[in-house]
C-alpha cells in the first residue's frame, strides 16, 4: 500500500489536528481498508508526524475507536434527521435502509468494527453502541404503539446491515441473490412492523 502525503499546511490547533487525522483515517479505511488506519499512515498523509497523533490518541486503537464514534456519531444523527423528517410526513423507509446499509458497508463502519475486535479490542464497539442507545432513546417517545418496538426495528436493522456489510457479497453471491437482496429484506421488515404503513 502506497499512502501519498498531502503538502505540510499551516499550523493547526489542536481540534484542527484531531479533526484532520479522523479524515485522513476515514478516507484510508474507505480505501484500504481497516488494517491500514494506523498512526503511521494517517501521519503521512496529513504530513504530520508519528508523536503528534501519539499525542491525540494514545494509541492506533485509540485513533479507530476515535474514528468508530465520529462514524457512529455522524450515521445516528443522519437516522435521526431522517426518521424526524419522516414522521412529518415524507414517508420513505428504503431511506432509512440505505443509510444503515451504506453507513456499515461502503462506509466502513462494519469492517473497522470487526476488525478492532478481532484485534483484541473489546470496547471496539462501545461508540456504536452508545450512540444506537441514545438513538433509540430519542425516537422511542413519539414511536407509534402500532408499530414494531423501536428496540426491535433497530436491532433487526443493525444485525442485517452489519451482516451484508461483512458477507452479503460472498453470500449472495453463492446463493445465486441479487447483491442488494439483504436491503430488500430489511425493507419489507420495515414496512411490515408499521414504519412504511403510511407510504404510498
Amino acid at each position: 500500500m502506497s499512502v501519498t502525503p498531502l503538502p505540510v499546511r499551516r499550523r493547526l490547533s489542536p481540534e484542527e489536528s484531531r479533526d484532520a487525522a479522523l479524515d485522513a483515517a476515514r478516507a484510508l479505511l474507505v480505501e484500504f481498508g481497516p488494517q491500514a488506519v494506523t498512526l503511521k499512515a494517517v501521519a503521512a498523509r496529513i504530513g504530520r508526524t508519528h508523536a503528534n497523533l501519539l499525542h491525540h490518541f494514545g494509541s492506533a486503537a485509540g485513533l479507530q475507536q476515535a474514528l468508530i464514534g465520529r462514524m457512529a456519531a455522524f450515521i445516528t444523527t443522519t437516522i435521526k434527521e431522517t426518521v424526524i423528517r419522516q414522521r412529518a410526513g415524507d414517508q420513505n423507509p428504503r431511506e432509512v435502509v440505505d443509510l444503515a446499509f451504506d453507513a456499515f458497508d461502503t462506509g466502513g463502519a462494519g469492517a473497522l468494527a470487526s476488525w478492532m475486535i478481532l484485534s483484541g479490542n473489546e470496547d471496539a464497539l462501545d461508540p456504536i453502541l452508545k450512540a444506537i442507545h441514545d438513538l433509540v432513546e430519542e425516537l422511542s417517545e413519539d414511536h407509534s404503539k402500532d408499530e414494531l418496538p423501536i428496540e426491535d426495528e433497530t436491532l433487526q436493522l443493525v444485525i442485517m446491515a452489519l451482516g451484508d456489510a461483512l458477507f452479503g457479497a460472498p453470500l449472495t453471491r453463492v446463493l445465486g441473490l441479487p447483491r442488494e437482496r439483504a436491503r430488500e429484506l430489511a425493507l419489507q421488515s420495515l414496512i411490515a412492523g408499521g414504519a412504511g404503513r403510511q407510504q404510498k
